[in-house]
């Protein structure tokens, strides 16, 4: 059972400055891929566009109609993902569900920013938020390698 004080630290002041300054916020004009992901539980959704060189990340953008723990989630990785190839996105989202859901460590830098949703392991309720925008990012990077192969 969640106490006040857990609720205190997942809304904790960095993560509301996290929510508050998404970066990439909008849409691409011409991206390879978009993906829109909805968060069933809360209805949280995330609309990723993107472009890659090969697997590098070229173009992002994010619009993110989330709570404050998704924004943050979005804030983090769009602080780093221009650059980053699909294999490390991948990589850091599968690290980010195992340390929400498995107690696994924080990933690897340079999403290693994720360590602040650390307090939400134990609220399960929202997990779902918190990965949409790199589910929808790796989402959006596997449509974009399709389409160039097709």
């Amino acid at each position: 059972m969640s106490t006040d004080a857990d609720l205190m630290s997942l809304y904790s002041t960095r993560i509301l400055a996290l929510a508050a300054s998404i970066p990439h916020v909008g849409r691409l004009d011409h991206p390879q891929a978009s993906v829109r992901k909805r968060a069933p539980l809360c209805g949280s959704m995330v609309t990723v566009d993107l472009s890659l060189d090969g697997d590098v990340i070229t173009e992002f953008a994010q619009d993110v109609k989330a709570c404050a723990l998704g924004q943050a989630a979005a804030s983090v990785l769009g602080g780093v993902v221009l650059g980053r190839t699909l294999t490390e996105v991948r990589a850091a989202r599968d690290a980010l569900r195992a340390m929400l859901k498995s107690d696994g460590p924080v990933p690897d830098a340079p999403f290693d920013g994720f360590e602040v949703l650390l307090p939400a392991r134990g609220f399960g309720n929202r997990h779902a938020s918190i990965l949409l925008a790199i589910e929808a990012t790796v989402e959006a990077g596997e449509e974009a390698q399709r389409s160039a192969c097709a």
